[in-house]
């Protein structure tokens, strides 16, 4: 890890080492995390601007500090998972296929109501917002766009197109995971891309306002890739020797 940490915001840079060092194992109750004065040294930085990385830090969960006790890591259950960053630094980490699937169980509860919600209330500008991400995911098929890029946005825009802002939070939290959940699960289609004419089913159920419609088909788009994920988690598992089946539990 490069410690000299440079650029224009030099709290958020040390909260993002500081942050894959622990979800990662180099911090951890084992191996504590170093003291202030080493921490400024090694990061080139003030003590105020290190404790606004260490208070960013303790809000996400990850850290733990109280006077005269000083800054200790958190255990992973008291990690806010539901913070983008958080997330992100998890998946640095060697790949879980627990995490994938955990993260398709909560896109299965929310996605397939964000879609009804928006088939309902979306506005022209959600719509039009909708419609043009799928017009990227076809350019993309004709490599003229960014496939996951273009698949990020069409679930950012349904998202945001329900008019309800708790979902709308949720687009970064789904952004920053989809990022490595829409490639897992191509890796296992073997495909490169996803499957827009799915995608358009929902985009077309929202636009004409077919609110089952729209449910319905967004989460028939991610049950196929649950069921993927299962499927190929079940064969990782066969292939494992019995010692070490119960560690992937």
């Amino acid at each position: 890890m490069n410690t000299h940490v440079r650029g224009q915001n030099l709290t958020y840079s040390i909260a993002n080492h500081i942050g894959i060092a622990i979800v990662t194992g180099v911090y951890s109750a084992d191996n504590p995390i170093p003291i202030e004065a080493e921490l400024c040294r090694q990061y080139s930085a003030s003590r105020p601007v290190l404790r606004e990385a260490v208070k960013m830090l303790t809000a996400k969960g990850l850290l733990g500090a109280r006077p005269r006790r000083g800054t200790w890591v958190q255990p992973e259950d008291k990690w806010n998972l539901l913070d983008p960053d958080v997330l992100g630094w998890l998946l640095e980490r060697n790949f879980s296929m627990k995490l994938l699937i955990e993260f398709t169980e909560i896109r299965l509860a929310v996605e397939p109501g964000a879609a009804a919600l928006a088939a309902a209330s979306a506005g022209a500008e959600e719509k039009a917002a909708i419609q043009s991400a799928i017009l990227r995911m076809q350019a993309a098929d004709r490599g003229q766009d960014d496939p996951l890029d273009s698949d990020i946005a069409f679930h950012v825009a349904v998202l945001r197109g329900s008019r309800n802002r708790f979902y709308a939070q949720l687009s970064e939290l789904i952004a920053t995971a989809l990022r490595f959940s829409i490639r897992m699960t191509n890796r296992y289609k073997g495909v490169r891309l996803a499957s827009v004419a799915d995608h358009k089913r929902v985009a077309d159920a929202i636009v004409a306002g077919k609110v089952g419609l729209a449910e319905d088909a967004m989460r028939k788009l991610i049950q196929e890739a649950m069921d993927l994920i299962v499927k190929r988690e079940a064969q990782e598992r066969r292939a494992l020797p019995k010692s070490a089946r119960a560690d992937r539990s």
